[in-house]
């Protein structure tokens, strides 16, 4: 039996075709391939980047807040201690009022009607200040008064630690 005669060209043409097909199917492939592992690589490096930038700007950040805990436990410091300050010159000075070793008086004003008001004057000869007439206040009174300063220089240093924070928080 002969083979008729189109037989081997066409298996030659569909060899061919299988042969250029799969030819052209792994060029593809790789084209393909080495498509995608360039565009990974670029991801990859984008993502690095952002990574990377996130990072320092982090870093930045820390290093900022730091910085501002710092300012703030300074001025923490110096607001407890001018506060300590003030509350110590406070107690000295009641406890001078306690033991009369110091005495709060005031200026009279001579020319008021009504003269001294019946408010004792201390002695001109025995008294520091020369000219003026003045009269001792009560020691209660003079407490009480020590009490209202020491709280007005409490609100006094409390205001200006807020300023000092304000201040600190807004650079």
């Amino acid at each position: 039996m002969k083979a008729p005669v189109w037989l081997l060209p066409t298996l030659a043409l569909v060899l061919g075709l299988a042969l250029g097909g799969w030819c052209a199917w792994t060029w593809q492939t790789n084209a393909y391939d080495k498509a995608l592992a360039e565009q990974a690589a670029a991801y990859s490096t984008d993502r690095e980047q952002a990574a990377t930038a996130v990072i320092d700007w982090q870093e930045i950040q820390q290093d900022a807040r730091r910085a501002l805990e710092d300012r703030l436990q300074v001025n923490d410091e110096t607001h407890y201690k001018e506060l300590r300050d003030a509350q110590s010159n406070q107690v000295r000075l009641r406890d001078k009022l306690a033991t009369t070793e110091l005495r709060l008086s005031v200026l009279l004003n001579a020319t008021a009607s009504g003269g001294s008001c019946g408010v004792p004057a201390t002695a001109g000869a025995s008294g520091l200040v020369h000219g003026a007439t003045r009269a001792e206040l009560d020691p209660a009174a003079a407490q009480r008064i020590v009490a209202i300063t020491g709280d007005g220089d409490q609100g006094l240093i409390a205001l200006a630690a807020c300023q000092t924070f304000v201040r600190q928080a807004l650079r």
